[in-house]
């Protein structure tokens, strides 16, 4: 058993049909790896029962390994990790999508190259090496690769996939980040790895597949996009 306990954290929003599934996965490779970890599923006050799925999922799983810590309603990304974090006991923070879009089973890579190099991130690349995208359409692609592009040539952020949300962090430094991030939705992503940047904590990639979202809708749309480009030219004037 490793002497590192892991939480992940797994904000949620309408996912009642994704939420079994991923919590299979999890508890399917992180077993498998004997890692020491725990699930903290933070529900944003979802109206089609995604909470009622988790409290069954708890029942089958155990407390100890799923922990719920609802809201009252749809705060945002940033405050969920903020609202998860203050319940995880583990030492290092991993962060993922609900949506199947992120597979569990390259964590124990992340956890591999984390311990290899003593790193306080550890991030999922979608354009490194065997990284890629699956399901997304044209334009899908486009807006991805577009913002990636953009904020290389302006951030220069060391970093080749700024905005996934696939990344394990030791607790101490995410704390650090979110308490410094101004961002919200879309962008909040991005900050948090110009910020590691500037403060000189370590960051290491793994190449993972992202796959687009099976059941329910993708949250990205116009006003993100606009937010994006928003706060990349804020973060350009003053990083």
């Amino acid at each position: 058993m490793s002497e590192n306990v892991y939480s992940i954290l797994l904000p949620t929003y309408n996912e009642r049909d994704n939420l079994p599934i991923i919590i299979w996965l999890l508890v399917k490779y992180l077993d498998k790896s004997h890692l020491n970890y725990e699930i903290i599923i933070i529900d944003d006050a979802s109206p089609d029962g995604t909470l009622d799925v988790a409290k069954d999922l708890q029942k089958i799983y155990g407390e100890k390994k799923i922990v719920l810590r609802p809201r009252e309603a749809k705060l945002g990304l940033g405050t969920a990790y903020i609202h998860g974090i203050k319940h995880a006991s583990g030492n290092f923070i991993i962060i993922m999508d609900a949506d199947l879009s992120h597979h569990p089973k390259f964590i124990p890579e992340f956890i591999e190259l984390q311990k290899l190099n003593d790193l306080d991130i550890v991030t999922g690349t979608r354009y490194v090496g065997s990284g890629g995208v699956f399901g997304w359409d044209f334009k899908r692609k486009l807006v991805s690769r577009g913002a990636n592009f953009l904020t290389q040539l302006l951030l220069r952020p060391n970093c080749s996939d700024l905005t996934g949300s696939f990344r394990l962090y030791r607790k101490d430094v995410l704390q650090e980040l979110v308490s410094r991030c101004v961002s919200k939705g879309y962008v909040f992503q991005m900050e948090m790895i110009i910020r590691a940047r500037e403060l000189n904590y370590s960051i290491g990639e793994i190449p993972i597949t992202f796959v687009d979202r099976v059941y329910g809708q993708s949250k990205l749309g116009g006003t993100e996009i606009f937010q994006f480009a928003k706060n990349l030219l804020y973060l350009f004037a003053t990083t």
